[in-house]
């Protein structure tokens, strides 16, 4: 079985120069691809390649790709900006003249804004370009990892949705069986209820009671509905085989799968007929629950 699941995790990391790295890349259930990003360390021009990375490998799924950047052994570090000092010792000093106020003193000059400047360590274009390398080599890894857990959680759930499909293909059977005997059954309650009728219109023809017993017949016959299950049945199982993604088209046959068992249900003319019909929706919304975690 080809199935891949949409819920799944990874994690990678990696080193380069000054430079350490995770990613960590999660997918839950989506109508469709959610793809988000968040990247630290000045790296968001590479949210274009990261989106691309994951959209090659996924159709469906809510995927959260979030990257976290360190940096060790290059501590920023402070310089004296002298043109803002000079200007603000200046401006200082005339005001004090003017005022007879205290002249500037060291400590307050250096907590003006602008006069004391943080200097991050110079990088350089090869550094730079290692690191988106190495980055984005990392989340190729992490990806194909995630890739690998999710198929891991679909072929459990393909076992699990294999098997309510057989289920349905019992119950289906079951059911052709008890409809097998519903023509006899279904005699004898007209012939009961032609008895009634003449009873209480003894004037009524002979053509009114064909036409009453052909409608009886008519809407009590379910092999249209069978046969449609057993085909759904065969759609659902070729699907199985077939490579990409398959949920929205399995949560597609979840629904005429229902339609046909509450078409039956309202059809049936017997009880034990009544009883698979209502058996074949709890299978039925069982299968439908799983098919929307599969991508």
């Amino acid at each position: 079985m080809a199935v891949s699941s949409m819920t799944g995790f990874a994690r990678t990391a990696g080193a380069i120069g000054a430079y350490s790295w995770a990613w960590e890349v999660k997918s839950v259930n989506s109508r469709g691809l959610d793809l988000r990003s968040r990247l630290q360390g000045g790296l968001d021009g590479l949210e274009a390649t990261v989106r691309a990375a994951a959209a090659r490998r996924f159709h469906r799924g809510h995927l959260s790709m979030n990257l976290t950047l360190n940096r060790s052994g290059a501590e920023p570090t402070a310089r004296i900006n002298a043109e803002v000092l000079e200007t603000m010792l200046s401006v200082a000093n005339d005001l004090a003249a003017r005022t007879n106020a205290q002249p500037a003193t060291v400590d307050g000059l250096l907590s003006l804004r602008g006069v004391v400047e943080t200097v991050e360590p110079e990088e350089s274009e090869a550094d730079r370009k290692a690191l988106e390398a190495g980055v984005l080599d990392s989340l190729e890894r992490a990806l194909d990892l995630l890739v690998e857990d999710r198929e891991a959680e679909g072929r459990r759930l393909g076992e699990i949705v294999g098997g309510q499909v057989d289920s349905i293909a019992a119950l289906t059977a079951e059911a052709e069986e008890l409809a097998a005997l519903q023509p006899a059954a279904l005699k004898a309650r007209l012939q009961q209820q032609v008895a009634d009728i003449l009873d209480g219109a003894a004037g009524l023809s002979e053509e009114r009671l064909l036409q009453e017993a052909a409608l009886l017949a008519t809407k009590a016959d379910v092999r249209e509905e069978l046969d449609r299950l057993n085909a759904h049945v065969g759609a659902a199982r070729e699907l199985f085989s077939d490579d990409g993604a398959i949920g929205r088209r399995l949560d597609f046959l979840a629904q005429e799968f229902n339609r046909e068992a509450n078409t039956l249900c309202s059809k049936s003319q017997d009880a034990a007929l009544t009883k698979i019909g209502i058996e074949l929706k709890t299978v039925i919304d069982q299968f439908r629950e799983q098919a929307q975690n599969i991508e």
